[in-house]
């Protein structure tokens, strides 16, 4: 097994890109899961681009299975002053897998302050069940992350009422709260159209956008409480939001992904 840490401290420069490995179990079935790409394109861009203003949102596209050897490259699409526009591209063995664009962005003075964002009942994580403790064997990802059943339906349970509540932790001891850390962790559960099957069925992200509520990425104890509520299912895919707080009810990102829906 490889700590995260590990993962992202081994990837190395190679010509006009970053190359990283990926061990075995960190794959979902015969890929890296999206979380873990998205994290591996953020590393690659903080690499890539030394000290960037703080993240503002992303647009993430799951283009094919990413697996083997991986190749990141990155490329500036514009930088202002406040402001850096920047892709990355995650390449595997049978070609480009994941594309990212960030905007990072300095913050600025401003007369406004305004939080719709309500705050769930935010449940103590030890009093709630295991979450992935009966997760298929092809998820071998999560392993190496802890999660907790807070509220709402969960997958394959044929429920009316698609949405559910989890807390979310590196296993790893040391780890710290980190941009980089929190996007592997924010898709690691399921989409929760999954809760609308009665058995286990494929499902697959297409697409990610990811606002930043805030640039200061703290919590205690390494919990992240997150919310997923899928809005419509139809046609073979469905749109999904999620909204991810510190262990102090802080919302620190809200989210939205199309997904694939299978079955």
């Amino acid at each position: 097994m490889t700590e995260f840490t590990a993962l992202m401290a081994g990837m190395a420069k190679s010509g006009d890109g970053w190359n990283a490995h990926v061990s075995d179990d960190w794959l979902q079935g015969r890929t890296v899961y999206g979380g873990l790409a998205s994290a591996l394109c953020m590393q690659a861009a903080l690499n890539e681009f030394g000290d960037v203003p703080p993240l503002r949102s992303a647009q993430i596209a799951f283009i094919g299975p990413a697996s083997g050897q991986l190749q990141l490259k990155a490329s500036v699409l514009r930088k202002g002053k406040s402001t850096l526009f920047a892709t990355i591209d995650l390449i595997g063995e049978a070609g480009l897998a994941t594309r990212a664009m960030f905007c990072f962005g300095a913050a600025r003075e401003s007369a406004f302050s305004h939080v719709a964002i309500g705050t769930p009942e935010l449940k103590a994580p030890e009093t709630c069940p295991d979450f992935f403790k009966s997760a298929p064997p092809t998820l071998r990802f999560v392993q190496h992350i802890e999660g907790r059943y807070v509220s709402g339906s969960p997958p394959f349970s044929g429920s009316d009422d698609p949405q559910m509540t989890l807390w979310l932790r590196h296993r790893e001891p040391a780890i710290k709260p980190s941009l980089v850390a929190l996007l592997a962790l924010a898709d690691a559960p399921p989409p929760a159209a999954s809760a609308r099957s009665k058995a286990p069925s494929p499902i697959s992200t297409m697409t990610w956008s990811i606002d930043m509520l805030t640039d200061n990425i703290t919590t205690d104890d390494g919990w992240w409480l997150i919310h997923n509520v899928a809005e419509q299912i139809a046609d073979g895919y469905s749109s999904q939001a999620m909204t991810l707080w510190n262990r102090n009810g802080q919302p620190i990102m809200a989210s939205r992904q199309n997904v694939a829906v299978f079955g």
